[in-house]
């Protein structure tokens, strides 16, 4: 595998710190896949799965959010992404995506998001599809309740201390409950992985675990609720495969129902080509988990089964939805 990183300057100038890994040079490249990490963690975790991609022909890149590891110019900023973060991180998102098509001219590119990731992804696939030829969305979940609670909590919060205080009750709120089902629990982050030293290298990184300033949060549950409004659902393509798949009691996806939840809305709004799987015992980080090899091998064998034909790749944006 070659690794390497780059920058990307964001359109009003932020530079974005972007992981780019490569088969070897003896080793053709037959298609790409740009991956969104998740909340309070980093793209570099991705490398070991990545490793496994770049082995069977696959070019992956992906981006520190704003906020987030390396884009951020000191550890202090972890977790504050600024003004009106989450449509600053999608439009990085379409930069990435577009670098990613002009280094690899002709290839197919899918679009896989984490956690925080994968709504980033459900709002493009909506609202910047055009490009990427399938979408997988890992530790997700579907429309939920309390989010317009949650919302208005961030605003009066945001009002009182301002976007920049760092926001114990709303990480309370957002995270607080996670660990509940996996009492006793060992440390605050056992919701992670079922593997302790996957979950202690979380825990020792000193980019990850992060507690978000109050209009990161509020910017957030926006997102939420942008996402899954029915104007905006209505006007993802219905032609372009979506996986899904995450662990049984993976609290973020309400232990299989969020997910079960997404996979009958889309169903519902007619996508043609919808797939999802549940790990039994599986928790919220499935490409860290102790069956992560399994896991890493099914999301391969999805690429294998949706690589459409390279001459093709070009027209998918006229596809109408």
């Amino acid at each position: 595998m070659q690794e390497s990183t780059f920058t990307l300057i964001s359109n009003e100038g932020t530079r974005i710190h972007v992981y780019r890994w490569l088969p070897d040079p003896n080793h053709p490249i037959q298609a790409v896949v740009q991956i969104a990490h998740g909340m309070g963690e980093t793209a570099a975790r991705y490398a070991e799965f990545a490793g496994y991609l770049t082995k069977h022909g696959y070019a992956v890149y992906a981006n520190d959010h704003r906020g987030h590891g390396k884009t951020v110019e000191n550890t202090e900023l972890l977790g504050d992404a600024g003004v009106d973060a989450f449509r600053w991180m999608a439009s990085d998102m379409l930069n990435l995506g577009e670098t990613a098509a002009e280094e690899n001219p002709g290839l197919p590119l899918f679009l896989m998001g984490h956690s925080m990731g994968s709504f980033l992804v459900q709002h493009l696939m909506y609202a910047g599809h055009e490009r990427y030829c399938a979408f997988l969305l890992s530790g997700t979940n579907g429309k939920r309740g309390l989010l317009r609670f949650g919302e208005k909590l961030a605003l009066l919060q945001c009002g009182i201390q301002g976007d920049q205080h760092r926001s114990l009750l709303l990480n309370a709120i957002v995270f607080g409950g996670f660990n509940r089902a996996f009492r006793p629990a060992a440390t605050p982050f056992d919701w992670l992985s079922r593997d302790r030293q996957e979950v202690q290298r979380f825990i020792d990184d000193p980019m990850c675990g992060v507690v978000c300033t109050a209009g990161f949060f509020r910017d957030f549950f926006k997102l939420l609720l942008e996402i899954h409004k029915p104007q905006h659902m209505e006007r993802i393509p219905k032609h372009k495969p979506v996986f899904l798949f995450s662990g049984e009691l993976d609290p973020v996806g309400l232990r299989g129902k969020g997910i079960l939840n997404l996979f009958s809305q889309y169903q519902k709004l007619g996508l043609q080509d919808v797939e999802y799987r549940l790990y039994p015992g599986g928790r919220h980080e499935m490409l860290h988990e102790t069956n992560r090899k399994e896991v890493a091998q099914d999301v391969l064998d999805w690429l294998e089964r949706h690589m459409p034909d390279h001459e093709q790749t070009d027209e998918q944006d006229s596809h109408a939805n």
